[in-house]
């Protein structure tokens, strides 16, 4: 569905012309490059993109011409994993953690996943939808065309609903591609303490199958942990999500080997996100599956974790990695993709290229948009940016600054700046 906002926007069909295109080939091959063309939009969807010299002539006259005055073009962002809904915040976690605390001694403490819990089932559905639009907004204008929205700050059917609801509600209203998945077992309820078995029996046998058949659902994710779901209890909820054809993908090996991933990839993941703690095994396992790597250089960075993903081992491997912001009230309340870009390239020592590829291509791809998103190619709807750089690497480069000069979604443009 797409809202009256954007339907009032400008249309960027016609010719967009004096571009330097992003070379998402070269991407994938590990190198920047760029090349002067021009991009045809017709009818929302890209028509041609390609040197000048190539355009059809049937192109060449039809529609408004719009000059990128030499900008830097690039596919629409793409952000794969977030937890953009929830109620109230968690900035005390964030001094206690200085203090010496960690993840899981917060968690214990009564802190963490289950303290936005209270808060965000506290929260209307109005409410929730008012706190979780500038926080979309943030990210929207710097780029962003498609975006995954998490539930599991409800963890139960009714406030899982409100916050699957609210992100169906944040795309149509501002006019971008949403992805909502279900993360119901992503902790325990004050409701079922000391009875995990009982939860997960209740997500697979109600909360899944009721919210699914709302049409709220994309996919399904699980956390799990130690301080989360064992690999029997997150089995036990992707065999559900894929009996009512769900794809799924999983929180796996942020805090320790419990060879998620491999379990995931088994039952053909989109993703496996976070991975600090992969084995090869888990490697192996995602490699043959197809599943993509999605680092989280955020929630590394805010939790001052020392363990690297096996970065160079998921590179020789040849397994898709996509960035993200992760964006969630306790450990990454992080709003720009483009810092997350820099972190992943100083903090994961990824190059700049393969970050690139990592929020155009691979984040696509984790989301099952590789047909619609991460690309500008004929035939796809036209997500792009004009970007007022002169080189790919000062999107990695610069730090606090938003170069959007004009972007295009869904072949309307709807954010324009310096």
């Amino acid at each position: 569905m797409i809202n009256s906002k954007l339907l009032d926007a400008p249309s960027a069909d016609g010719l967009w012309h004096n571009l330097r295109l992003l070379d998402t080939d070269a991407l994938l091959r590990g190198e920047l490059a760029t090349t002067p063309g021009v991009i045809a939009v017709q009818g929302g969807h890209v028509a041609y993109t390609g040197p000048a010299e190539g355009l059809p002539p049937d192109l060449l006259t039809r529609g408004a011409r719009h000059d990128g005055g030499g900008a830097l073009v690039t596919p629409g962002l793409v952000d794969c994993h977030t937890h953009l809904i929830y109620g109230g915040d968690r900035a005390g976690e964030f001094a206690m953690r200085l203090a010496g605390a960690s993840y899981e001694d917060i968690a214990r403490a009564g802190g963490g996943i289950v303290s936005t819990v209270k808060a965000t089932r506290a929260a209307t559905e109005e409410e929730l939808f008012a706190a979780a639009a500038p926080r979309l907004q943030a990210l929207l204008a710097e780029g962003v065309s498609a975006i995954e929205i998490k539930s599991g700050y409800g963890l139960a059917t009714a406030h899982e609903r409100k916050q699957l609801r609210v992100a169906r509600r944040l795309g149509a209203h501002h006019g971008v591609t949403v992805k909502t998945t279900f993360l119901g077992a992503h902790a325990l309820p004050p409701e079922f303490d000391a009875r995990p078995d009982d939860y997960i029996d209740h997500v697979c046998q109600h909360m899944l199958p009721e919210l699914a058949a709302e049409g709220l659902i994309d996919a399904v994710d699980v956390f799990c942990e130690r301080i989360g779901f064992t690999l029997a209890q997150t089995e036990q909820v992707l065999r559900a999500a894929r009996l009512l054809g769900l794809p799924v993908k999983l929180h796996a090996e942020q805090l320790s080997d419990m060879d998620g991933a491999a379990l995931a990839a088994r039952h053909g993941a989109l993703s496996c996100d976070h991975l600090e703690h992969l084995s090869a095994h888990g490697i192996a396992a995602m490699k043959e599956a197809g599943s993509v790597a999605v680092l989280l250089p955020g929630a590394y960075y805010t939790l001052r974790d020392t363990h690297l993903p096996p970065i160079a081992a998921l590179r020789e491997a040849g397994v898709p990695i996509a960035i993200s912001t992760d964006h969630n009230p306790g450990t990454s309340p992080a709003l720009s993709l483009l810092l997350m870009v820099n972190m992943a390239c100083t903090l994961f020592k990824l190059t700049v290229a393969e970050a690139l590829a990592g929020v155009t291509v691979h984040a696509a791809q984790a989301l099952g948009l590789q047909a619609t998103h991460g690309r500008i190619a004929a035939g796809m709807p036209a997500h792009f940016v004009l970007w007022p750089l002169q080189e790919p690497a000062e999107l990695a480069y610069w730090l606090g600054q938003r170069p959007v000069c004009r972007v295009v979604r869904g072949g309307r443009i709807v954010e324009t700046g310096v």
